[in-house]
């Protein structure tokens, strides 16, 4: 009984049993299976793994080779770079595979090329950044591997030469920046083809050529920035057809013709930049269709006609530049409804009738800039509501009746211009506490001086010459320690100098000349140590001359004339190492003649004794006023070691003797006058004395010379032959530098990085050269400043134009024959820098730049097809061939100039062998002119 009651029990143990040792054999099987295709899968694992580390490894090798042919400094910026995992690396990131995505190095101060990094090697690559460092060299076309770029930034940089076509193959890049490098050519048409294209700089480069209409297909850009190149002609229509540009920059290129009317229908337009162009015409009406726009420069082109109406409906804008063209008419009403305006510049126009009283509700407005124009009228005193404002100029107008009394309201003015008006009356400027500077020159007003000019003590310039004010110096002047620049000449001010002025420890340039100041000069001027010029000439002081102006160690000019000055001149005089204009004429000065330095006029003194020999060491003396003393003996022979003289004045003294011969070699001189003295023999014999009026030798003894008035010398008094033969080829030598230097009209800057010692060095040389000599055909030189980054050369201003003028015009370039260029080639000096020589001689002879010929002898791609070109091919096409000797001299200057741009500075040949070349003219070939190559001219060996 007892074992049948349990047998369910037993069934169901049984049953369990079962069941545990079925998932058992089932678990077992799926662990087998799984093993099993483990095992079979595991290869192919194991090579995915092997390629993926090969193409690391691919990657890695590649931009080690790169890292090893950069410069050695850079070599340790990325000291990193090691290894062969580059994921790791600066500058480096990589996806989840492994494989670098991003390249970025942006200011690392790399030194170096692209010409070693194969950019096949990088199939994944999504950005490159290169920008801020000093990459040279052109840019590989194998980028064009690189499918995947949606990145490229090689801005600030030193790349050359053009951009490749090839980048219009990276159909994915959303990005292109090679903005501030030393690319040349045309801008590539490929580069419209480049639909995702959103972001397109190529600013400050060197590309040429017209914009590509192709640009107009980039249906998604936002913006374009084109600015600071040399492109030429006009701005594609095509490019109005881009709804989604911000911004556009156009500016700094030689762009002609008009301003397109479909710029107006780029509705998102933030930034319109188009200045410092040649455009001409007039504004169009479109742009006043710009709803988005902000700012908006046209200054500095050709535009005509009157400013148009419609830009007063562009309500947020808050620039407007429209100085600098041919505008005219009037200043619309309508601007004074664009309440964002915060600078407005109209200057430099030929704008007429009133200033609008509008104006004066631009309440945020900073800059108001319409000086020079033809504007007449009172000055509405609705500016006074401008309560942003920082600078007023409204200088060079013919604005009349008084300032109005409301600019006091300008609290935050710093600028105040209103020099050359008609204006009248006081001026009112109690609350102008951040004033720094105020111009109220070349006016009418008849007032005292603001009385508190500087009550914010912030003043720096202070000009008020050629008024009528009246009364004495502010007092808030004297105690005016941030004071820069005063200016008061020519007015009527009055009071006691020394009691006016106070000590002006930043005082660069202070002229009271021509007023009724009285009194002795203040000792504490001399205290001024950063005073440039001094002038008190024609004022009624007295007394002696200070002798702390003697500490005064900047000082280049100081004009103490027609004074009422006793005593003598300081001894300490002599330490003004820097002075190069001094006149103390017409006052009462007695005694010896200092040592001085660069000197200038005593006349109308007592002075006595000899002229000093050592007026002989003043190399830098320009113009010497001797004139009504009592100067007796000879004339110092020294005098004409004086190379840079350009006036000699010594009338009414007892001079006596004869004019010293080697006053020959005074080359520079202009203008001379020795009448009243008992001078006597030859006068030299140069322009200076043979073109002189017989007034400048009237009561001497017995002068005799080549001169209109003056009899001929003696057969047996003659000036030294070797003088003469001297000044011959000297004049000879200098014509040419004196030419080459008109290319450059007022200033020269020379780019001086802190590598390139060689242009510091050149740069101290050509000052040297030009500070010793002196001649008609050489631009004067006024004066030079050496800071980095710029070196800079300050030339006499020629208002004729010059060479580069006249070779940039189609007009004026065909005037300038064969003849005349060899006469710009044709003379040189021992001295001369042979590159800069070569360089202007074959613009000269090429008609333009000679930038691109030389790019491609530096090239090793391009060399030889170079070489290859005819000569022919090269000169200025605007003339025809030169023939006969012409040519044969065209042919001896290009070789000798291609001789003179060898690579090798060492292998050039000097002046003194250059010389002797140019004076023979001999043609190096027999062959005629359309048979020679540029490869039978380079070369040093054979020219030799």
């Amino acid at each position: 009984m007892t074992s049948l009651s349990n047998k369910p029990l037993f069934n169901q143990f049984i049953s369990s049993l079962v069941f545990f040792l079925l998932v058992v054999v089932i678990l077992d099987f799926v662990c087998s299976s799984t093993a099993s295709v483990s095992s079979v899968t595991s290869p192919f694992v194991h090579t995915n793994n092997k390629v993926k580390v090969a193409e690391e490894r691919k990657e890695a090798k590649t931009l080690l080779k790169w890292k090893t042919n950069l410069h050695s400094k850079s070599q340790s910026f990325l000291s990193s770079w090691a290894g062969s995992n580059p994921c790791n690396w600066v500058g480096i990131n990589c996806d989840k595979s492994g494989s670098i995505t991003h390249l970025n190095l942006s200011s690392h101060s790399l030194k170096g090329t692209l010409h070693n990094l194969s950019f096949q090697s990088f199939p994944n690559l999504l950005s490159v950044d290169l920008s801020y460092n000093s990459l040279f060299g052109t840019i590989p076309t194998n980028i064009v591997h690189l499918s995947k770029l949606s990145v490229l930034n090689l801005s600030y940089n030193q790349f050359t030469r053009i951009i490749p076509s090839e980048i219009g193959q990276l159909t994915s890049l959303h990005t292109f920046y090679l903005a501030a490098n030393h690319m040349s050519g045309l801008i590539p048409p490929e580069l419209g083809g480049l639909t995702p294209l959103r972001e397109l700089d190529l600013s400050s480069n060197n590309l040429i050529g017209v914009i590509p209409t192709s640009l107009g297909n980039l249906g998604n850009i936002t913006t374009l920035y084109l600015y600071w190149n040399q492109l030429f002609g006009s701005i594609p229509q095509e490019l109005g057809m881009i709804s989604s540009l911000t911004g556009l920059e156009l500016s700094r290129n030689n762009l002609t013709s008009t301003i397109p009317v479909s710029l107006g229908n780029i509705s998102n337009l933030t930034t319109l930049y188009l200045h410092a162009n040649q455009l001409s015409g007039s504004i169009p009406q479109e742009l006043g269709k710009l709803s988005s726009l902000t700012d908006l420069e046209l200054s500095r082109n050709n535009f005509i006609g009157t400013i148009p109406a419609s830009l007063g409906n562009i309500s947020n804008l808050t620039t407007l530049y429209l100085h600098v063209n041919q505008l005219s008419g009037s200043i619309l009403q309508e601007l004074g409804m664009l309440s964002s305006m915060t600078d407005l510049a109209l200057y430099t126009n030929s704008l007429t009738r009133v200033i609008p009283a509008s104006l004066g509700n631009l309440s945020n407005l900073i800059t108001l800039y319409p000086y020079q124009n033809r504007l007449s009228g009172s000055i509405p005193q609705e500016l006074g509501m401008l309560s942003s404002l920082t600078g007023l100029d409204l200088s060079r107008n013919s604005l009349t009746n008084t300032i109005p009394t409301s600019l006091e309201n300008l609290t935050k003015l710093t600028y105040l211009y209103l020099a050359s008006n008609k204006l009248s009356g006081p001026l009112e400027i109690n609350n102008l506490t951040q004033l720094k500077s105020l111009q109220l020159s070349y006016n009418q007003c008849t007032s005292r001086l603001p009385e508190n000019v500087c009550r914010g003590g912030l003043l720096e310039n202070f000009t008020t010459s050629d008024n009528h004010f009246i009364g004495s110096i502010p007092k808030s002047l004297k105690n005016c320690t941030s004071i820069f620049r005063v200016w008061l000449e020519g007015n009527q001010l009055t009071g006691n100098i020394g009691d006016n002025f106070g000590a002006y420890p930043h005082l660069d340039y202070m002229e009271l000349s021509y007023n009724k100041f009285s009194g002795r000069i203040s000792p504490k001027i001399g205290d001024a140590s950063q005073l440039h010029l001094l002038g008190l000439s024609s004022n009624k002081l007295y007394g002696e001359i200070p002798k702390k102006l003697g500490k005064l160690t900047f000082l280049f000019e100081l004009y103490l004339y027609n004074n009422k000055f006793s005593e003598q001149v300081p001894y300490n005089f002599g330490m003004l190492s820097n002075l190069e204009q001094l006149n103390l004429a017409k006052n009462s000065l007695s005694g010896l003649i200092p040592d001085l330095g660069n000197c200038k006029n005593f006349f109308n003194n007592h002075l006595s004794k000899n002229i000093p020999l050592e007026f002989g060491n003043l190399q830098y003396l320009q113009n010497l006023d001797l004139s009504k003393n009592f100067l007796r003996g000879e004339i110092p022979q020294q005098l004409g070691d004086l190379k840079m003289l350009e006036i000699l004045n010594l009338p009414h003294n007892a001079l006596s003797g004869n004019i010293p011969s080697n006053f020959d070699q005074l080359l520079g001189l202009t203008s001379i006058d020795l009448s009243y003295n008992q001078l006597e023999g030859p006068i030299p014999n140069f322009n200076a004395f043979r073109e002189a009026p017989i007034k400048v030798f009237r009561n001497n003894n017995c002068l005799c010379g080549n001169a209109m008035g003056l009899k001929a010398c003696p057969s047996t008094i003659s000036h030294n032959p070797l003088v003469t033969k001297w000044n011959k080829v000297m004049t000879l030598i200098f014509v040419l530098l004196g030419i080459v230097l008109l290319i450059f009209i007022i200033v020269k800057l020379h780019a001086l990085s802190k590598d390139n010692v060689i242009n510091l060095k050149a740069f101290t040389n050509e000052i040297r050269s030009l500070t010793e000599i002196r001649h008609c055909n050489i631009v004067k030189l006024h004066g030079f400043c050496s800071h980095p980054p710029h070196l800079l050369l300050v030339y006499k201003f020629l208002d004729s134009g010059s060479l580069e003028k006249i070779l940039n015009s189609d007009e004026l370039a065909p005037n300038f024959n064969w003849v005349k260029k060899h006469a710009y080639t044709m003379e040189v000096s021992e001295n001369y820098d042979v590159y800069s020589f070569a360089v202007v001689t074959l613009k000269v002879i090429m008609g333009r730049h000679p930038s691109d010929l030389i790019s491609s002898f530096l090239s090793t791609s391009f060399a030889s097809l170079a070489y290859d070109v005819l000569l022919e091919d090269v000169l200025d096409q605007r003339l025809a061939l030169p023939t006969g000797q012409v040519a044969d001299k065209v042919v001896l200057v290009a070789k000798i100039a291609l001789a003179c741009l060898h690579t090798s500075p060492h292998s050039r040949p000097t002046m003194q062998q250059v010389y002797p070349k140019l004076s023979t003219w001999k043609s190096p070939f027999i062959k005629p002119l359309y048979m020679i190559t540029l490869r039978e001219l380079v070369g040093l060996e054979n020219w030799k």
